[in-house]
This record gives structure tokens, C-alpha cells and sequence, in this order.
């Protein structure tokens, strides 16, 4: 990592961090700065007495020291707020999450495979009509 001048950055001690720390998958870094970070929990329903599967997104700060890309997965921590969403900021980058980045794959194959689906019943209906 090199050194930065991001003044909330959590590595270099420009912001400290306080509270709950959590692992997750970063599933979105569409914003400046900002990560989508996601982990999956139990959650118990007593009614039934069973546990349902869940999942917790949060908003990230992401220093520009770490390069932080979509698929990796990174340990938050809290800090004190930086915007109306963003509690939380990144302290460091544990790996890739390789299961995450084969779904994306899928989704995308199968997306441009129901393109071409529709694309095929376009000109199909268009050879009809002449």
C-alpha cells in the first residue's frame, strides 16, 4: 500500500475506528470512494423455530491507498459518520472472493444468452409480418 492523503483513511491513522468490525464481499464500487460491502448471517424467526438465511449490505469508505475492486473481500470497521450513509470504512483487503466472481460470470453469460433469445424472436416476428 502506498502512502495517501485521504483523510479517512483507516491504515494510515487518518481517521480512527471505534465499535463493531465485520467481514464481507464488496458487491459494488459504482461511487467515489465508496464500497457496497455484503456477508451473509442466520437469522432465528421463532414461530417457526427454524433460522433463515440473510444477507446485511453496508456503505463503505474506500481509501484510495487499498484498490479495493468488486469481488474482494475486506474487514470494515466502524467509525464515526463520514456522509448520511457511510459508518464504516475500510480497514483491510483479505482476498478475492473467487465463489462471488464465478456468479457474476454466470449472470452475465446468461444475460447476453437471453438477448440473443429475444433478439432471434424479433426477427422472426419481422419475417412474419412481411
Amino acid at each position: 500500500m502506498e502512502k495517501c492523503n485521504d483523510a479517512h483513511c483507516a491504515v494510515h491513522k487518518a481517521i480512527t475506528t471505534r465499535g463493531r468490525e465485520f467481514v464481507g464481499t464488496v458487491i459494488n464500487t459504482r461511487a467515489q470512494k465508496t464500497v457496497t460491502v455484503e456477508w451473509g448471517r442466520r437469522k432465528y424467526l421463532p414461530k417457526y423455530e427454524r433460522y433463515m438465511k440473510a444477507r446485511t449490505r453496508m456503505k463503505a469508505h474506500s481509501p484510495e491507498c487499498m484498490k479495493i475492486e468488486k469481488g474482494d473481500i475486506v474487514r470494515i470497521a466502524e467509525t464515526r459518520p463520514i456522509s448520511k450513509t457511510k459508518k464504516f470504512v475500510i480497514v483491510e483487503k483479505l482476498a478475492k472472493d473467487i465463489k462471488y466472481l464465478g456468479k457474476e460470470e454466470l449472470l452475465a453469460a446468461s444475460e447476453k444468452r437471453e438477448e440473443k433469445k429475444v433478439e432471434k424472436e424479433a426477427l422472426k416476428v419481422k419475417g412474419e409480418g412481411e
